[in-house]
């Protein structure tokens, strides 16, 4: 890549930000995003085939990266020995939870723009597809549970999708509100005490 090819792109990439930060990618205008950088519409398809395309390339790789980094928290968990699961549910979920928080918070404001301004896009279900993935653990632990003769109440899967959306909600509200990186440590070690004490509270553990 040449550096005026790289030069434009990168402008590409700021002037998008921008827009889609104040505007959300819904309405968002490629015409201004265009008009910002001092090219025509044509040059700018000879980088990106679309707006969806542009806002695909500013955010999938963060997305696949928080997206992964909790699955394989959950099948790490999975496959440690029934016996060892509950000794070690909160510091392999914390590991986790702080991996994707630094993460974020090197990346905040490509995060940002798929937290909160994704709405239009195939990123806009992340957080309900961290959920589903919480949900479906949350089962399996029972089920160890029952084997380890702890046995845990069914949980009303109402309530079970509520409490899990909102704990996901709370944990993303940081990236929203942009807090010092010390003061969202804090909060992430409050908000981890409270959900794991309201869990085990209604697992009966």
């Amino acid at each position: 890549m040449v550096e005026e090819h790289f030069s434009t792109l990168e402008r590409i990439h700021k002037a998008a930000k921008k827009e889609f930060l104040e505007k959300g990618f819904k309405s968002a205008s490629l015409r201004n995003i265009v008009k910002s950088v001092g090219m025509t519409t044509g040059a700018f398809y000879g980088y990106y085939k679309s707006k969806e395309e542009l806002f695909d390339n500013l955010v999938c790789e963060h997305y696949d990266f928080i997206l992964n980094r909790f699955n394989n928290a959950q099948r790490y968990f999975k496959q440690l020995p029934y016996q060892k699961q509950p000794e070690v549910m909160g510091e392999v979920s914390g590991a986790c939870m702080f991996d994707i928080l630094y993460y974020i918070y090197e990346h905040l404001e490509e995060c940002k723009l798929l937290i909160c301004c994704s709405e239009g896009t195939r990123f806009a279900g992340l957080i309900e597809e961290m959920v589903q993935i919480e949900v479906e653990s949350t089962h399996a632990y029972q089920d160890v549970l029952n084997e380890l003769g702890r046995p845990s109440p069914p949980i009303d899967s109402t309530l079970e999708h509520i409490l899990t959306t909102g704990m996901f909600h709370t944990f993303f509200e940081l990236v929203i509100h942009e807090m010092p990186l010390e003061n969202a440590e804090n909060y992430v070690k409050a908000m981890r005490d409270f959900y794991t004490a309201g869990w085990m509270k209604i697992m009966g553990q």
